[in-house]
C-alpha cells in the first residue's frame, strides 16, 4: 500500500537530527527542514521505491528533506522537460541541486536541449544545471564543444558569477584542465589570475576544488597509476 504524503512527513520528522539541521542551515538551508542524515532519506526512499505522484507532493512542500526524498522516488523518463526546468530553478539549496542534477537532470532523455537552454540563462540555478550538464560532456563526450570559447567564458564571467553558477563553472574549468593538455596551462593561469575558491577550506586528506590545484594534483595521480 502506497504510502500518504502526511505519513512520510511524519516520518521524515522522526528522523530529524539536530546536527544536520544546523549544518544544512549553515549552508543556507534555512527552517524548512527536519536535518535528516542522508542515509535515512535513502532507507526511506528504498521503502517507496518509485512513486511519481508522491515525489511531485514533496518537491512542493520546499522542505529540504523531502525534496531530497523526492529526487530519489521519481523517474526522470516521467518529466517533461517544463516541469523539470521548474525544478530546476526552484532547488535553491546547494545540495537539494547538486542531487536533482546527479540523479535526475543527467537521466533525462532530453538534456541536451535542457544543457543548451541553461547556458544561456541568467537564473543562478538554472545556470548550475548547465554548467553541471556540460562539466559532464567535458569528461565524457566533449565532442561538439567549443573548448576555448568555454575557457574564454569562464574568464569573463566566473570571478562574477553568483555562488551557484559559480560552483559547477569551476568544475568545467577544471575539468578542461584535466582532461585536454593543449589547454591545461591557459586552464590553470585562468584558475590563478581569478583566485576563485583559492583560500576554500578543505579537510585532510581532500583535494581543493581551486582549480590551479585540483587539476595538478588529478593529473598527478593519472600519471602514477
Amino acid at each position: 500500500m502506497a504510502l500518504t504524503l502526511k505519513e512520510v512527513i511524519a516520518q521524515l520528522k522522526s528522523l530529524g537530527n539536530e546536527k544536520v539541521f544546523a549544518h544544512n542551515k549553515k549552508f543556507g538551508a534555512g527552517d524548512n527542514q527536519f536535518g535528516v542524515k542522508l542515509g535515512d532519506i535513502r532507507k526511506v526512499a528504498a521503502k517507496i521505491k518509485n512513486d511519481d505522484k508522491l515525489a511531485f507532493a514533496l518537491w512542493e512542500t520546499g522542505n529540504i528533506d523531502a525534496q531530497l526524498l523526492a529526487i530519489l522516488v521519481i523517474n526522470p523518463n516521467n518529466l517533461s522537460n517544463d516541469k523539470l526546468d521548474k525544478m530546476v530553478r526552484s532547488a535553491n539549496f546547494s545540495h537539494v541541486a547538486d542531487w536533482l542534477n546527479s540523479y535526475i537532470v543527467r537521466n533525462h532523455p532530453d538534456k541536451e536541449t535542457l544543457r543548451q537552454l541553461w547556458m544561456k540563462d541568467k537564473d543562478p540555478w538554472a545556470a548550475r544545471a548547465g554548467w553541471s550538464l556540460t562539466s559532464e560532456r567535458i569528461s565524457k563526450s566533449s565532442e561538439g564543444l567549443d573548448l576555448p570559447a568555454l575557457l574564454d567564458r569562464i574568464e569573463s564571467g566566473m570571478g562574477k558569477a553568483e555562488a551557484p553558477e559559480q560552483w559547477t563553472m569551476n568544475f568545467c574549468l577544471a575539468g578542461i584542465g584535466i582532461h585536454f593538455p593543449n589547454l591545461r596551462k591557459r586552464a590553470v593561469a585562468i584558475g590563478e589570475k581569478l583566485g576563485v575558491f583559492r583560500d576554500y577550506p578543505v579537510s585532510k586528506g581532500c583535494t581543493s576544488p581551486f582549480a590551479p590545484i585540483w587539476i595538478n594534483e588529478m593529473v598527478r595521480r593519472n600519471n602514477t597509476k
